[in-house]
């Protein structure tokens, strides 16, 4: 089984909770109530989705922005608890998030990209891009393997002592850190199996980088985020002042406490972004035509390698009696100190649901499963 490394309701000021209240009262007005479970109706659906956020977020599993989105209309969108806890300002739709690991979905993009310009080559070696990376892994490790988690080269946050220590807390060039972390003796032959690596992606944003003579983050800027019009995304610089930018919460025996700090030269190209819900759901909507990859590449996204990985991508085939049996379900998680995400794409009804939580809650996996039981049940 794939396994990830993902790591109450406040006053409605800003334009789209107030036309979901809207909706909701109409919604109340029109629908009987022993009509609800029958109808698939977007108010239905938005108040269906309402009710199991509310219920999360009473019982403090959820702190942050939610969006669910079909066939390119938004169904609802909200904010829960605080963006910062001890000034009590609210999360709203705006509220900036770090998305951890749902970064490596903008990395596998831009590889390709250049793939696409004939600058990278995915049968490619490692050693090909990076001359300062040691020869004798370097000479055995694809772009393709990188992409789909199958190189081998062990995940830098599994070093004892790392995600504790000193380590994280230091600021690192890109080379010095991919020498450093990302060059450990391989685990096993690369292409033989699956073993989920943070290294992997930083070692593809060098490359990026590399081949480009641009940096990580202006690349994201240049080929996703200004095509997109995702002006409320981009790298999360910790010195950085960030308007809007949500703090994050860890858990503790005494309750939340403010998270830990990591620099963010560490999580680089695997997943040093930040974003808001209404920006993932532009991304979601690039994602179904041409404007940043031909589709010919765009489809090696979320064509399932070992573990059912594409590049960025899980793509999961849920069981029968699962919502959703047998559609695929196209999603990756995040999790950094202090905040957690989830993005979930049901290309077949051209769904999307985005999470954004700015504490470690362990729930949001499930949020995001009963969610997609009510847009199953509302078809």
């Amino acid at each position: 089984m794939l396994r990830y490394h993902l790591i109450c309701g406040l006053p409605m000021t800003d334009r789209a909770s107030k036309s979901l209240r809207i909706v909701l009262f109409i919604a109340a007005l029109v629908v009987p109530p022993s009509a609800l479970a029958q109808q698939g109706t977007p108010a239905t659906v938005a108040l269906r989705i309402d009710e199991v956020m509310r219920s999360h977020a009473a019982a403090e599993d959820f702190s942050g922005s939610v969006l669910v989105a079909r066939d390119g209309r938004i169904l609802y969108e909200h904010a829960f608890g605080y963006a910062n806890l001890e000034w009590k300002i609210p999360n709203d739709l705006r509220t900036k998030f770090e998305i951890g690991s749902m970064t490596k979905q903008f990395t596998a993009l831009l590889v390709l990209q250049f793939v696409n310009d004939r600058k990278i080559n995915l049968d490619g070696r490692l050693s090909d891009y990076l001359p300062h990376y040691r020869k004798d892994t370097g000479n055995r490790v694809t772009i393709r393997q990188l992409l789909a988690h199958t190189s081998g080269i062990p995940n830098f946050i599994s070093t004892p002592g790392f995600l504790n220590g000193p380590a994280s807390r230091t600021t690192y060039s890109v080379q010095d850190f991919a020498q450093k972390y990302c060059s450990g003796d391989l685990e096993f032959e690369p292409g033989t199996r699956f073993h989920y690596s943070n290294s992997g992606y930083f070692l593809l944003g060098a490359v990026l980088e590399q081949v480009s003579g641009s940096s990580y983050e202006q690349l994201l800027k240049d080929r996703i985020f200004t095509p997109v019009g995702m002006n409320d995304s981009g790298y999360a610089h910790s010195e950085t002042i960030i308007p809007r930018r949500s703090s994050g919460y860890e858990r503790s025996s005494n309750g939340l406490q403010n998270a830990r700090f990591y620099d963010m030269s560490i999580p680089f190209a695997a997943g040093a972004v930040y974003s808001t819900v209404g920006d993932l759901f532009l991304w979601d909507e690039a994602l179904y035509g041409d404007r940043l990859l031909p589709a010919n590449l765009r489809e090696l996204l979320f064509k399932p390698n070992l573990e059912n990985y594409g590049f960025g991508w899980a793509v999961l085939i849920p069981q029968p009696g699962s919502p959703n049996a047998g559609e695929t379900v196209l999603m990756h998680g995040g999790a950094i100190f202090g905040f957690q995400s989830v993005i979930e794409r049901l290309p077949q009804q051209k769904e999307l649901i985005v999470l954004l939580d700015n504490t470690d809650s362990p729930k949001i996996l499930e949020i995001a499963l009963e969610i997609r039981r009510v847009l199953s049940e509302a078809r």
